[in-house]
C-alpha cells in the first residue's frame, strides 16, 4: 500500500535549461585543489586524536575489548569456543596429513594463529586456523622440495631401501614453515601499502570454482589413506590425472582392514554433523568428536596397526614446540607458492568475513584484515606451523552455537589445551589415518554442494558460469598454484570481453518524464521526435573504439565513409575554386560559399560549432570543416574519444555522471574549451540536451543525441 501510494506521488521542478558552464557558475565551482605533495604532508602530519584513532585501527582489541559485555556475549562466546576447538582437534590433525607434516603441527597450526588474529583482526565470526585448500597447496610444496626419493636409506635387516620417515618429516616442516612465514610477510607488505582492493579480481564465481578443484585435489590425496595404499607422488600439471590413474591401477592392492575402518568413520557420526545424532545434539551445548574417540579406542583395544596393518597416526609429542626461525635459504624456492597462498588465504577470509559483516551489522577492515593474518602466518611460521585462513564449517560451528564476539574464537584455547596434551599423548597415537581422511571428506561435503552454481549460474549469468568451468577445469589440470594465475588471467580476458561486446540500444522518452529508456525493452517509450539518442552499455575506450563507430553508424543510419569521401572531395573542389576566384579577385569579391548541385554539399567556414549532416537535396547535407579540423587537433590526445574523432563527429551535448567527472577535467586541463567551444555544448541530464536540442529543430531536419555508460553525447545531424 505504501509503495503504490509512493508511486503515484508526483513533483514538478521549474528551472531553465542548464549546460555545464550555468552548472559551475550556480555551484561556484572550485578551481584549486590541492596537489599531491599538499596531500602527502597532510597524511604525514600527526596529532593526538588521529594518533589514537592510528592505534586503535592497528590493534582492534584495544578498542572493542574495552566495551566488552560480559553479561550478554560471555556464555555464547564460551560455549561456541569450546565447540571450535573441539573441531580444531580432528581438523587440524587431519589437515596436517594433507600438508604432508606429522598430526601434531596441525595442531599447533591451531593455536599461535588463532591468538594473533585475535588481537589482530576484525571479523568477529569467522573461525581461523586450518583450511583444506591451503593445507593441499602447502603439500604440494613439501612433498616438491622434499619428495620421499631423497630421503631412501639402505636397511641391511630387509636387505631393501626404506624411508627414513624422521629426516623426511623434519625438513617437510622446515619448508612448511619457511613458506607459511613468506606467505606472511607479503600478506603483512599487502595490508601496509592499502592492497586489499586486491580481492576483488577474485569474483565469487571464481572462489567458489577454485574451491570446488582444490577440493577434487584434497580428496584426490587422501584415497591413499582410505584404500591403505602406496602410489607414486606426481607433481606438475596434469598430476592429478597421473595420480588418479596410478590409484586405480593399486586398487587391487586394498588394505581390506583399512578400507572398513574408512567407510565406519564416513558414515559415522561427526562434529560438524550434529544432526546425524539428534538426541545428543539436543542434550549436549557442544559438538562432541564421538567419532574418533571410538576408532581410536577401537584401534587401541583390537590393534589395527599389528593385526590388519592399518596406518596409524604414531607417536604424537607432548608440549609446544619453542620458536624457530624459519629457513631462509628456502625463501628463494617458494616465493611463487608463498604468494599464492597469501592471497587465496586472504581472499577466502575476506569473503566469509564480509558475509557475517553484513549479516550481523558491523564493518570489516580488508586492509587490516591483510595484516592480522600475515601476522598470524608469520608468527606461526617461526613456531613450525603452516598456513592458516579461515574454515567455514568451524565458522557455522561458532555461529550456530552462539558466538558473538573475537572472544569466542580465543575460548577455544581452554579445550584444545586440556584435550591435546591430557590425551594426545596417549589415545591419539592409536588413531587411523583413514579416520583423518574420513573427517576430511566429510568437511568437503559442503564445497562438493559448489557443483550447484552451474545450472544457477547458467540462468542468470553465463559469463560467470563460464568463469566457474574454466576455474574449476584449471586448478584440476594445473593444480592450485598455477590454476589460480590462470583463472584470474582468464577472468580479467572476461572483462575485457564484456566491454567489446556491449549492448547497444536506441533510447526514447517515458511519456511525460525526464526518464529515458530503450526502445526494445519498453512498449510505452516512444522515440522524441528528431532525436535519435543511442546508448552503449559499456565504457568507451580503444579496444571497443572501432566496433563503437560501427553501432553508431548502423544505428543512425549515417555511413562515415560516404561522409568523409565527400569532404575530401568537396576540399579538392573548393581549393580549385578558391585558386580560379584569386585570378579573378579584382574583379568580383571573394567567395565565402561554394554551392554544388545534385547532393547538394555546402561549406561555410564562420558558421557556428556544428556538425550538419542531410539526405537528397531537398535535406541539402552540410558539412563545416572548421570544427572538424579544430576538434581534431585537441582530441588526439584523448583515448576516450578515439573513436569519435576518426569518425569526424563533434560533441554538442555531454550527459554527465558521478563517473564521468573525471572526462569533463580532462577535457578542460586538456585544452578542449576555449572562446568557440565552451562548456555550453555541455549538459548536466539528457533532458537538458534534448530540450536544448528540440529548440534547435527549427534549423535542423534531425538531431542525434549519443549517449553512452560513462557520457551522453549530442550531435546536430
Amino acid at each position: 500500500g505504501a509503495m503504490a501510494e509512493r508511486r503515484r506521488m508526483d513533483y514538478s521542478v521549474h528551472r531553465e535549461i542548464l549546460d555545464e558552464g550555468a552548472v559551475d557558475e550556480m555551484a561556484k565551482r572550485s578551481d584549486s585543489k590541492p596537489s599531491q605533495c599538499e596531500k602527502f604532508k597532510k597524511s604525514m602530519r600527526c596529532s593526538g586524536p588521529r594518533l589514537k584513532s592510528c592505534l586503535l585501527g592497528s590493534v582492534p582489541v584495544a578498542s572493542w575489548l574495552p566495551r566488552y559485555s560480559i553479561r550478554e556475549n560471555a556464555l555464547g562466546d564460551l560455549i561456541s569456543g569450546i565447540s571450535v576447538g573441539i573441531m580444531h582437534l580432528p581438523q587440524g590433525m587431519a589437515y596436517a596429513l594433507l600438508a604432508s607434516v606429522p598430526p601434531v603441527f596441525g595442531l599447533y597450526s591451531s593455536f599461535y594463529p588463532v591468538l594473533i588474529y585475535f588481537i589482530f583482526g576484525t571479523s568477529k565470526h569467522i573461525s581461523i586456523g586450518t583450511f583444506a585448500v591451503l593445507s593441499v597447496m602447502i603439500g604440494g610444496v613439501t612433498e616438491r622440495l622434499a619428495p620421499d626419493s631423497n630421503f631412501m636409506t639402505w636397511d641391511n635387516v630387509t636387505n631393501s631401501s626404506i624411508i627414513d620417515i624422521i629426516s623426511r618429516d623434519a625438513e617437510r616442516v622446515r619448508v612448511a614453515a619457511a613458506v607459511t612465514f613468506l606467505s606472511g610477510l607479503f600478506q603483512i607488505l599487502l595490508g601496509l601499502v592499502q592492497f586489499g582492493f586486491v580481492v576483488t579480481y577474485l569474483s565469487e564465481p571464481l572462489v567458489r570454482g577454485y574451491t570446488t578443484g582444490a577440493a577434487i585435489h584434497v580428496i584426490v590425496s587422501q584415497l591413499k589413506y582410505t584404500f591403505g595404499i602406496s602410489p607414486v607422488k606426481y607433481s606438475g600439471p596434469l598430476s592429478l590425472i597421473y595420480t588418479v590413474l596410478e590409484i586405480c591401477s593399486l586398487i587391487p592392492q586394498t588394505n581390506i582392514g583399512t578400507l572398513v575402518v574408512s567407510i565406519v568413520a564416513i558414515i559415522g557420526p561427526h562434529p560438524q554433523r550434529r544432526s546425524s545424532n539428534s538426541y545428543l545434539g539436543k542434550k549436549l551445548p557442544v559438538p562432541i568428536p564421538c567419532g574418533i574417540v571410538i576408532a581410536t579406542i577401537i584401534s587401541w583395544q583390537v590393534n589395527l596397526a599389528d593385526r590388519y596393518k592399518v596406518d596409524v597416526v604414531g607417536l604424537i609429542p607432548s608440549g609446544l614446540q619453542p620458536p624457530v626461525l624459519p629457513t631462509a635459504s628456502l625463501f628463494g624456492q617458494v616465493i611463487g607458492d608463498a604468494f599464492a597462498l597469501s592471497v587465496v588465504g586472504y581472499g577466502i577470509a575476506i569473503s566469509l568475513g564480509r558475509i557475517f559483516a553484513l549479516k550481523y551489522g558491523y564493518k570489516v577492515d580488508s586492509n587490516q584484515e591483510l595484516i592480522a593474518l600475515g601476522l598470524s602466518n608469520a608468527v606461526g611460521g617461526i613456531f613450525q606451523c603452516f598456513a592458516i585462513s579461515c574454515s567455514m564449517s568451524r565458522s557455522m560451528v561458532q555461529e550456530s552455537t552462539g558466538g558473538k564476539t573475537q572472544v569466542g574464537t580465543s575460548g577455544q584455547y581452554p579445550a584444545e589445551l586440556a584435550l591435546s596434551h591430557t590425551l594426545l599423548g596417549s589415545l591419539f597415537e592409536d588413531l587411523p589415518k583413514a579416520v583423518l581422511a574420513a573427517i576430511i571428506f566429510v568437511n568437503l561435503h559442503g564445497m562438493m554442494k559448489q557443483f550447484m552454481d552451474v545450472p544457477a549460474l547458467w540462468r542468470s549469468n553465463k559469463v560467470d558460469m563460464a568463469i566457474w568451468v574454466v576455474t574449476f577445469i584449471l586448478t584440476l589440470l594445473l593444480n592450485p598454484d598455477l590454476g589460480l594465475a590462470a583463472a584470474i588471467g582468464f577472468s580479467m580476458l572476461t572483462v575485457i570481453f564484456r566491454t567489446q561486446l556491449p549492448q547497444y540500444s536506441i533510447l526514447g522518452q517515458v511519456p511525460d518524464t525526464d526518464i529515458y529508456r530503450p526502445l526494445e525493452d519498453y512498449d510505452q517509450v516512444k522515440q522524441v521526435p528528431g532525436i535519435l539518442i543511442f546508448r552503449s552499455s559499456a565504457t568507451l575506450y580503444f579496444a571497443n573504439a572501432e566496433m563503437y563507430q560501427e553501432a553508431l553508424g548502423e544505428k543512425s543510419g549515417i555511413d562515415i565513409t560516404n561522409i568523409l569521401s565527400a569532404k575530401k572531395k568537396l576540399e579538392v573542389k573548393r581549393t580549385r575554386h578558391e585558386k580560379k576566384n584569386a585570378k579573378k579577385a579584382a574583379k568580383r569579391k571573394a567567395v565565402d560559399m561554394v554551392r554544388t548541385t545534385g547532393d547538394t554539399i555546402t561549406v561555410n567556414d564562420k558558421s557556428p560549432f556544428q556538425v550538419c549532416l542531410g539526405q537528397k537535396p531537398v535535406m541539402r547535407k552540410i558539412v563545416y570543416r572548421e570544427c572538424l579540423d579544430y576538434s581534431k587537433e585537441y582530441l588526439h590526445c584523448l583515448e576516450i574519444y578515439h573513436a569519435l574523432i576518426s569518425t569526424k563527429i563533434i560533441f554538442l551535448t555531454l550527459s554527465l555522471s558521478l563517473f564521468l567527472a573525471g572526462v569533463v577535467d580532462n577535457l578542460q586541463t586538456g585544452g578542449f574549451f576555449n572562446d568557440k567551444v565552451t562548456k555550453s555544448c555541455l549538459f548536466s541530464t539528457v533532458h537538458d540536451a534534448v530540450l536544448h536540442l528540440l529548440c534547435s529543430l527549427t534549423l535542423l531536419k534531425k538531431l542525434y543525441l549519443l549517449d553512452s555508460c560513462c557520457s551522453e553525447f549530442g550531435l546536430m545531424v
